[in-house]
């Protein structure tokens, strides 16, 4: 902020110049200008030459005027509670005060979710390893969201997966395993009645099974198709879906395969795109 002191003796006996105000007050000549435009800070004297001095008393205003203004008043305001007798100064300084107020409330809520978005980042869950537990079951691995991030962590996958996992609170984190156990439910009954690959039942679950996983990233169909591979080939994929039903996992391969074929997806090429 400007030094305010000493400003009655500051200005030359025969004034200063526009750039001499702008050196000394670090505020632009196209700000000076402005501000004599509209009338809150008008220099008061002018040479023989026609160009405009700013007296002592007219740097004295400025000063004021730099001043409300790193306070966050705006021009009109300035104006007024320079000029208007009636203007309650203590007033409008009190609710600019409560308007920096809410700034800085509006900052400190961006730094946390900045924070929050950091740590989703780098941690993949935002959730200690008791709440994990709760959420996910006894068998879950709390190194697991470090593990993907070593593997994925420079996909645009894992920005997308952080980028929702920073927002989402241990409730929301419920209802996604409710979400997907209750499809794994479905995907064992479907298997059970015989469910034909290629029948429009089965296309319908298909879809859902994007549905649910869109929770963690939007996923096309040829990367459905990756995944489902995934899980009749890794183990521990394959553990967890033929606990379920004993050949799931290949069993639901070959329904993500069939409605790939349907919308024009060769099952034996398609890439993680």
């Amino acid at each position: 902020m400007p030094d305010t002191h000493g400003t009655a003796g500051a200005a030359d006996a025969d004034g200063l110049t526009v750039g001499q105000v702008s050196a000394r007050l670090g505020v632009t000549v196209r700000a000076l200008h402005h501000w004599d435009e509209i009338g809150l800070a008008r220099p008061s004297l002018r040479t023989a030459a026609g160009y405009r001095l700013y007296t002592a008393a007219d740097l004295a205003r400025l000063h004021r005027v730099v001043v409300y203004r790193e306070l966050g008043l705006g021009l009109d305001r300035i104006g007024a509670v320079l000029d208007d007798a009636d203007t309650d100064v203590p007033a409008a300084l009190r609710a600019q005060r409560a308007q920096v107020a809410e700034r800085v409330e509006r900052l400190r809520r961006l730094g946390a979710g900045l924070d929050r978005m950091i740590e989703a980042h780098e941690r993949g869950l935002l959730l200690t390893v008791d709440q994990q537990a709760a959420i996910f079951g006894p068998d879950w691995d709390p190194e697991g969201p470090a593990k993907a991030r070593a593997q994925y962590g420079d996909t645009a996958q894992w920005r997308q997966y952080a980028e929702r996992s920073a927002s989402r609170t241990p409730e929301e984190w419920q209802a996604v395993t409710d979400a997907s156990a209750a499809l794994d439910r479905e995907l064992a009954s479907a298997m059970d009645a015989g469910l034909a690959p290629g029948s429009p039942e089965a296309n319908e679950l298909v879809e859902h099974h994007r549905a649910v996983f869109a929770a963690y990233f939007p996923l096309t169909r040829e990367m459905q198709v990756c995944l489902a591979r995934t899980y009749a080939s890794d183990p521990g994929f394959t553990a967890h879906y033929d606990a379920l039903r004993e050949g799931l996992a290949v069993w639901f391969r070959t329904v993500v395969d069939a409605s790939a074929r349907a919308h024009g997806i060769d099952p034996d090429t398609a890439a993680w795109r």
